[in-house]
């Protein structure tokens, strides 16, 4: 079936709509995880800093690691593994992100065009908005969550150099392979549940937070919207995503890179209720927010 000639002199993007917003928003966050991802490495290390839950395996790790804020912990991993060593698990954090935000861009569209549509007066309400977010984003992360199980655990292979035990993985393929052959499918999905309430917590957050700031600012202040409406509205909506979203990282990261027996099972943790308890009871309320800020100064 040929195409018609007014459709194949249409640009690609109005062609294929989709599609196009799908590669356009992976290579948008490909340039984005590579500019930022040493604050990425440096917010993981923070969050297992300090792990209770090692002490019942009598690893030693809890009380031999030192308490680094941000910049130490970063200036540690130059001064210890390497320079380039920030980027370690950059990889699959790109896969993570081309699945991720690509997926997430195409499903909020569908919902937004296909299953909840405007308003008569072609308004898109904000509810709308937050509601389609959330739910995008927790499809899309739910997709992503195998490259986001790797990158942790890649991430945290130079801290179990310096600390003398084996690595676990020879590169990112080597690493899918063997969680798939440990732990099967399943195993690829570890920590989905703490994973999927971040992402939906974050895009609640952000969502309302950055509309809000910006209508409260361009009607209450000198402010217009412009570049520096936009700027200021980011930055608080990032705050209170963090906010919203850090405890659910910091107990996604754990569970994803807690030791497991040999059939793929979590030896510290049984869910994310139980990672939840311990570290509150261990380790005290705040350290659900450990590497808060470098996960806001990423967002």
């Amino acid at each position: 079936m040929s195409v018609p000639e007014e459709e194949r002199l249409l640009p690609l993007t109005q062609r294929w709509p989709r599609a196009s917003k799908f590669l356009l928003s992976g290579c948008a966050a490909t340039v984005a995880e590579l500019a930022t991802f040493p604050l990425d490495l440096t917010k993981t290390r923070l969050q297992m800093q300090g792990e209770a839950a090692l002490a019942r395996l009598g690893d030693g790790a809890r009380e031999s690691a030192p308490y680094r804020g941000m910049v130490r912990t970063a200036l540690g991993i130059i001064q210890e593994e390497g320079f380039l060593k920030l980027w370690q698990g950059v990889t699959p954090a790109i896969y993570r992100h081309v699945v991720y935000s690509g997926g997430r861009m195409v499903t909020y569209e569908h919902l937004r065009e296909v299953v909840f549509g405007k308003s008569e007066d072609e308004h898109y309400p904000l509810w709308k908005s937050v509601i389609g977010g959330m739910m995008a984003g927790v499809i899309g992360q739910f997709l992503a969550n195998p490259t986001d199980l790797v990158k942790v655990q890649m991430q945290m292979e130079g801290k179990r150099k310096l600390e003398g035990k084996p690595l676990r993985f020879r590169g990112v393929h080597h690493a899918f392979a063997k969680i798939l052959a440990e732990g099967g499918i399943r195993g690829l999905w570890a920590g989905w549940v703490p994973n999927i309430q971040r992402a939906a917590l974050v895009n609640m957050g952000d969502l309302t937070t950055y509309d809000t700031v910006k209508h409260y600012l361009v009607l209450n202040t000198p402010l217009e919207d412009n570049i520096m409406t936009h700027g200021l509205s980011s930055l608080c909506s990032g705050l209170v995503a963090s906010i919203l979203g850090t405890p659910a990282d910091v107990i996604k990261s754990r569970i994803m890179n807690q030791p497991r027996d040999k059939q793929g099972r979590g030896l510290l943790y049984k869910s994310s209720t139980d990672c939840l308890i311990q570290a509150v009871q261990g380790e005290g309320f705040m350290s659900l927010y450990k590497g808060f800020l470098p996960s806001w100064l990423r967002m």
